[in-house]
């Protein structure tokens, strides 16, 4: 083939398909998109009588009707806005949105005006084809002297315009819907979808039913206003009943007092509401107007536990409220929603480019005009001016956060609990975070105190240089030798119920741990541990400590003698077993499992590794006797009692309980052998 040069032919033909077909992600988005366009043309209009060069007729409210008409299968969108003439019909609808984008983007490039890019390349109009097969405008321009318009096209890449009827400025788009989108000619669907996508937008939007028969209310005189159209007035009598007195004499009283009523046309109800809570400044709206809002968006009738308005002009506009709710962590997942708003226009849900992922657990709104759209105002373009949004949305959280610590800390303190999964969340997400919050993360106690990782580290500190003064005088070494830094280790707590006995243990050798016990937890605590290498966590029943063992050493052969005994009673040759003397006399029994396996056992939780044994990777438990309990001396001078087995399995099993949840299988035995030894006591 000849060596051939030539130019890339991009046209109507090949472009429209995409627009019509691949543009948009949602069908049912036309709707934003003409019900927007409506809007952008009155706010054109108001600007322009602002500037005085229109002057609004009497009685004039701006508003975008949506007609449905099931029998005509037909869907009109009506605005009392700017309107087109010929010229801007032929600029703005018919040449498809290549044809001009060099010139507009030049034009536009600053962005110091508040049109919308997505109007001028007429891409929001083309949305109507994805559900119509047809599409009428009627529009008539605001500008004296102008003729209406009519256009028509069906799809195709021809169109049809003349002059047309209309006698008021504005636009009326009528879309006849294909088969697969009769939905859409339905009211209630189409009230669904406008309250989607339009429940905020800058003005009011009317949903009805087109030719439908007039709909009336009755109101009270006084509550008449100058736009309501009267039907008739009418005039109740005062209602009487007679009744018997306190003296058993019938009189005649009045139970309703005169009224008089107006009969009207029924007043249309907007699906929007043109100034959102968010567009307000924070110091207009109470307490109750937020928990309203947040009952209304987020259909939430648990009370938030606070919120943060975000109100910002310079260097970019952005305004919105997050909210933190109230989380039951037993039944209800972690998981928010923030609702992404341009110029009013809902965008999507969750956008993660713009939200820190973090804060997607919260619920809010976030309107931001200056937000870089594609053409279809349905996603994000790739910007570094995205990345600044976020880290100034998190920067704003975090500042509330600390600034509510700092301020109200019996507050902050209040909604730690609920607020924590959080707040640990984005400290291992967002390391900026994390910075700004490491001195406000709160730790609760076994006495349900909270105190700081500092605290934390300050009051395991004192323990740890008490328990190294003799170590440290007997182990001097060169300095030249280079050794690990010394870890503060911090006890914590996953279920203060089932690990009560280890807690009286910890609070008898006046000892204090913490509470972790949200899933979020145990990531958390190794980002921590991965961020100071002097601290590390274990769970109180990890080891025991030397607050927690008394004076000498339990009996070698004892502890031999012991340790066979319970492998082969448990049948169980591969049991850890040890025999330590332990200052609390009424324990018997306890579990202990190291950090490391313990952890690795979260993670295999985590990843659904439920069938593997925990055992290959040192999950094993060791069972701990206090060779001062009177039960296990019984054991080791009686091996070859009647009773050892039973004695044996039972506190096993009840070391186990306070460790962790038996198996269903585990629990039926230890029922039925606790019921056999009760029996047993009955028979002596």
């Amino acid at each position: 083939m000849a060596e051939k040069h030539g130019n890339l032919s991009i046209n109507s033909e090949n472009i429209f398909p995409i627009i019509k077909k691949w543009l948009y992600s949602d069908h049912d988005i036309f709707a934003r998109e003409l019900v927007s366009n409506g809007c952008d043309a009155i706010t054109k209009l108001k600007k322009l009588e602002v500037m005085g060069e229109y002057t609004f007729p009497d009685n004039y409210k701006p508003a975008v009707q949506v007609l449905v008409n099931s029998d005509e299968k037909t869907l009109k969108f009506i605005d009392n806005g700017i309107g087109m003439t010929a010229d801007e019909v032929e600029e703005y609808i018919t040449q498809i949105a290549f044809s001009g984008a060099t010139e507009f983007l030049e034009k536009y490039k600053d962005k110091t005006t508040d049109d919308q890019m997505i109007g001028h390349f007429g891409l929001g109009f083309y949305s109507a084809f994805m559900v119509a097969d047809e599409v009428h405008i009627d529009t008539l321009s605001y500008k004296e002297g102008a003729v209406p318009v009519h256009w028509t096209c069906d799809g195709g890449t021809e169109y049809d315009m003349q002059d047309g009827n209309k006698t008021t400025p504005g636009t009326e788009i009528t879309l006849f819907l294909n088969d697969e989108s009769l939905e859409f000619c339905n009211e209630y669907r189409m009230r669904e979808v406008i309250e989607k996508y339009c429940s905020f937008m800058p003005v009011n939007i009317y949903l009805a039913k087109e030719n439908a028969e007039q709909e009336y209310e009755t109101i009270d005189e006084k509550d008449l206003r100058d736009d309501d159209v009267v039907v008739e007035h009418i005039h109740e009598d005062a209602k009487t009943e007679e009744k018997e007195n306190d003296k058993g004499e019938k009189e005649t009283v009045e139970v309703s007092p005169a009224k008089d009523l107006v009969k009207i046309n029924k007043r249309p109800v907007s699906l929007s509401d043109p100034n959102p809570l968010w567009m307000k400044h924070p110091n207009e709206c109470s307490d109750e107007d937020y928990k309203e809002f947040y009952r209304k968006v987020f259909m939430d009738y648990k009370e938030p536990l606070f919120w943060i308005h975000l109100n910002m002009d310079y260097p970019f506009n952005l305004k919105g409220i997050l909210y933190f709710p109230k989380i039951n962590t037993e039944y209800d997942s972690i998981e928010g929603t923030i609702k992404l708003y341009n110029n009013q226009v809902f965008i999507a849900d969750n956008i993660k480019e713009v939200i820190p992922e973090f804060l997607l657990l919260l619920k809010g709104v976030i309107d931001c005009p200056d937000l870089p759209l594609n053409v279809s105002r349905s996603a994000l373009q790739n910007d570094g001016f995205v990345q600044k949004i976020s880290e100034y949305i998190s920067k704003k959280v975090a500042d509330k956060l600390t600034g509510m610590c700092k301020t109200d800390r019996e507050s902050y303190e209040k909604y730690w609990d609920d607020i924590s999964p959080f707040i640990k969340f984005g400290c291992i997400k967002d390391s900026k975070f994390a910075e700004k919050l490491h001195d406000y993360i709160l730790f609760k106690d076994i006495d349900n105190k909270y105190l700081t990782l500092k605290d934390c580290i300050e009051e395991n500190k004192k323990e740890t240089a008490e328990e190294k003064t003799e170590e440290n005088a007997e182990e001097k070494k060169d300095e030249n030798n280079e050794r690990e830094p010394e870890k503060t280790t911090i006890f914590y707590v996953t279920d203060p119920v089932q690990q009560s006995q280890y807690i009286n243990m910890f609070r008898a050798a006046g000892k204090n741990a913490v509470i972790l016990s949200h899933n979020i937890d145990t990531p958390f605590i190794s980002h921590l541990e991965q961020k100071d290498q002097t601290i590390q966590f274990k769970r109180i029943d990890a080891d025991l400590t030397d607050e927690l063992k008394g004076d000498g050493t339990a009996d070698e052969e004892t502890a031999k003698t012991l340790t066979e005994m319970f492998r082969k009673n448990l049948n169980n040759d591969k049991l850890e077993v040890k025999v330590e003397n332990l200052k609390n006399e009424s324990v018997a029994a306890m579990m202990t499992l190291s950090e490391e396996s313990r952890r690795m056992q979260d993670m295999m939780k985590m990843y659904n590794m439920y069938g593997m044994d925990p055992g290959m990777f040192g999950g094993q438990e060791t069972l701990v006797l206090n060779a001062n309990h009177p039960l296990v001396q019984y054991l080791a001078k009686n091996q070859e009692s009647d009773h050892a087995t039973v004695i044996c399995q039972q506190l096993y099993d009840l070391a186990m309980i306070s460790h962790k949840q038996l198996s269903p299988d585990e629990m039926t035995k230890f029922v039925q052998r606790s019921n056999e030894i009760l029996m047993l006591l009955t028979n002596k």
